[in-house]
């Protein structure tokens, strides 16, 4: 399946969200916010990779990927009328994550990040809201965003040293 048919399938269950549910539990609100942190903290990481080895990939493709799960994420707090949690990579409330010493370090440190990303939705997010099938939808894309598109491209790069 093409990309433009599934984000409007996705766009349309987002928008038929309150239908399902009007309010968020405390868990699913919570593993929202986990699943918006793990976004914001790969990109912060990213961004630091490429400031220290300039566009290099696959850190320059995927950085892109986590700014639209990001705003995959921000539109679903928006959906349930929940705010949406500041930035603090981006306030400076967070430290940013540093870029390890080689371009091969760093593909392994993304190669780690996105085997830990699936277990997160496997074993603590997509359970946590099985009652919101918009939600799930989301997050079941998300993790496998990770373990099918960003793993592959940074396994490769580890490998090559």
């Amino acid at each position: 399946m093409s990309r433009r048919p599934l984000a409007i399938l996705l766009l349309g269950l987002l928008a038929a969200a309150p239908a399902w549910s009007q309010t968020l539990t405390p868990e699913a609100e919570a593993a929202l916010g986990s699943a918006l942190q793990d976004e914001r903290h790969a990109e912060a990481f990213y961004a630091a990779v490429m400031a220290k080895f300039g566009d290099a990939r696959p850190f320059s493709n995927i950085i892109n990927a986590e700014r639209q799960h990001e705003a995959m994420l921000i539109g679903l707090y928006e959906t349930y009328g929940v705010a949406v949690p500041e930035n603090g990579y981006a306030t400076g409330a967070l430290v940013a994550p540093t870029a390890p010493e080689t371009l091969a370090d760093a593909c392994k440190i993304g190669v780690e990040a996105e085997i830990a990303n699936r277990d997160l939705y496997d074993g603590n997010l997509l359970p946590a809201v099985a009652a919101y099938p918009d939600i799930t939808l989301v997050m079941q894309r998300l993790r496998d965003a990770s373990e099918e598109n960003h793993l592959p491209p940074f396994q490769r790069c580890a490998n090559r040293g």
